[in-house]
């Protein structure tokens, strides 16, 4: 077990001691990114512009633009609320390639409430125009992407939890490729989709399906934007049946991303398992999802169902 948000600071630190070019700009959350060792080891690496995640945008887009690689580091929940404009303008608009590290994602600062969940940031950031959203499934896929994104030449949000989660991958897996889903388990009779830390529990309740009689496909959406459309249609073809699971609004998410391209290609049955419309309760992330029926074994208990129905 380990968290995606110490995967992403242990490898941007041996990466950016080769690599004076490579810059992180925060915002007084150099705590929550678990950034210390990187802000004591190398000071002249790192901007703290204090508690104001619109000015990180403009300095991060600033120093890039000066052909250093740069990656803004804070809570999701701030960065794709209080900066959307600057994301928007700075970013987007202005094809900035810098890297906006997203911690904290979905309700994984629990007990903290609304305020500090973050349930919308797909929906808003998939809106602008040439920026490509990540959402690492486990430490090993965060290692990946780091290392990868730092010659990207796209702008790209990538949205993580804060608190450690199984290893799905094994060490050294280096089969991912930015923008094609990964397939972690064939099957027939359903497509169990999921992104980030909604993953482990697919394949958790594939494994329950498969004891009860039940062939479940498991993909793993790495890449939100740009989406591998050819795999969801495929997986639609195959088992005729999909559900999608995520740590997010069922406004404007993975459910409604796989929907549009189902829709349009190749219609069947589907269910989208996330958020409802409703302020979330206030508990541990693990009770978060147990309530709103998108850990394992709520998974189950729908994919059952759908399956018999």
């Amino acid at each position: 077990m380990k968290s995606n948000r110490q995967s992403f600071t242990q490898t941007i630190l041996e990466l950016a001691k080769q690599n004076k070019d490579i810059i992180i700009v925060t915002s007084d959350a150099a705590g929550t990114v678990t950034l210390n060792q990187f802000a004591e080891e190398l000071p002249d690496q790192l901007v703290d512009v204090g508690i104001a995640e619109q000015n990180a945008i403009g300095v991060a887009a600033g120093i890039a633009s000066v052909g250093k690689k740069v990656f803004v580091c804070g809570p999701a929940c701030f960065y794709s609320s209080r900066s959307l404009e600057q994301i928007k303008v700075d970013v987007a608009y202005s094809n900035s390639r810098i890297k906006i590290i997203g911690v904290n994602g979905g309700v994984s600062y629990g007990p903290f409430g609304a305020t500090h969940h973050c349930l919308h940031d797909i929906a808003a950031i998939r809106a602008f125009p040439g920026i490509h959203i990540l959402s690492p499934s486990d430490p090993v896929q965060m290692r990946w992407m780091t290392e990868n994104l730092i010659n990207y030449d796209f702008p790209v949000y990538v949205r993580m939890g804060r608190n450690p989660v199984p290893v799905i991958y094994d060490q050294g897996f280096e089969k991912f490729t930015i923008g094609k889903a990964s397939v972690l388990k064939k099957g027939t009779d359903l497509t169990l989709v999921g992104t980030g830390e909604t993953v482990y529990h697919c394949l958790e309740a594939s494994e329950m399906l498969g004891q009860a009689g039940f062939s479940v496909k498991v993909v793993d959406i790495h890449t939100l934007k740009p989406i591998d459309k050819e795999m969801i249609i495929q997986s639609a073809i195959e088992t005729g049946k999909i559900i999608t699971v995520e740590e997010h609004s069922i406004y404007g998410g993975l459910g409604a991303i796989v929907s549009e391209i189902v829709c349009q290609n190749y219609p069947v049955p589907m269910k989208i398992l996330g958020i409802p419309d409703e302020n979330v309760i206030n508990a541990q992330p693990q009770d978060i999802y147990k309530y709103y029926g998108i850990d394992y074994k709520g998974i189950y208990d729908t994919a059952l169902a759908f399956l018999k129905d």
